[in-house]
């Protein structure tokens, strides 16, 4: 991946009000390699990277026919699936306001409301083969208590994935520095034949994110 031919590395000015911390943020922005190249390649962010190279070790997204995104917003994996996969089916939920998709039904709410499962699965028609989890609480800057409510919504899809996935489906989740919380682990284990932890190259180095992949779901038969 070229980084540019010059190598020049642009600085943003210090604008009036702007806190160091936005600066900084800003100037990592324009720097970084992920993001020119998802300007060039017509996704929305570089987070469509990510799930492109967990992709190409695990291999969930070329098989999948029927998906669930937890987390759209801004829909770069959504765009990655529908490019990829373009017969795909793909159903989106967000609290976010995420600008349409072809070929993508997207919900504005919040995935802890009741009535959200019941949504997805009825615009899905059927049961997916592929959930995917890009959520993460905002954040209070209080770590433990950011880590816990993001946990809190990556064990909400896993039950998700758990009691609609096809037999044979995949989990594909957004976790935290230290992995999956032991109790989310056991379910994932009991409920899928391998589970791995990756962290792909498109992932900042200083991100406290990983993803965890459940692959080859048993089937409900199994739950208890």
């Amino acid at each position: 991946m070229s980084r540019g031919r010059s190598g020049h590395k642009e600085r943003v000015k210090t604008a009036k009000g702007r806190k160091i911390g936005s600066t900084r943020w800003l100037e990592r922005q324009l720097n970084d390699p992920y993001v020119k190249r998802a300007k060039a390649d017509g996704y929305r962010s570089r987070a469509a990277y990510k799930i492109l190279e967990l992709d190409e070790r695990f291999k969930f997204v070329r098989k999948a026919r029927a998906v669930v995104d937890l987390g759209i917003a801004p829909g770069g994996w959504a765009q990655v699936i529908r490019k990829s996969v373009p017969k795909a089916k793909i159903v989106g939920i967000d609290l976010l306001p995420v600008d349409p998709i072809e070929g993508v039904t997207i919900f504005e709410m919040d995935f802890m409301d009741d009535s959200a499962p019941d949504l997805l699965m009825d615009a899905l028609g059927g049961p997916p083969d592929l959930v995917l989890s890009d959520m993460a609480a905002n954040t209070v800057g209080h770590q433990q208590t950011d880590h816990l409510r993001t946990m809190g919504l990556v064990e909400a899809g896993a039950h998700f994935a758990v009691e609609n996935l096809q037999e044979g489906g995949a989990f594909v989740a957004k976790v935290l520095a230290g992995g999956t919380d032991k109790d989310l682990l056991a379910l994932l284990k009991k409920h899928f034949k391998t589970v791995k932890h990756a962290k792909p190259p498109a992932s900042r180095k200083g991100s406290s994110e990983w993803y965890v992949v459940a692959q080859g779901f048993k089937g409900r038969q199994n739950q208890g």
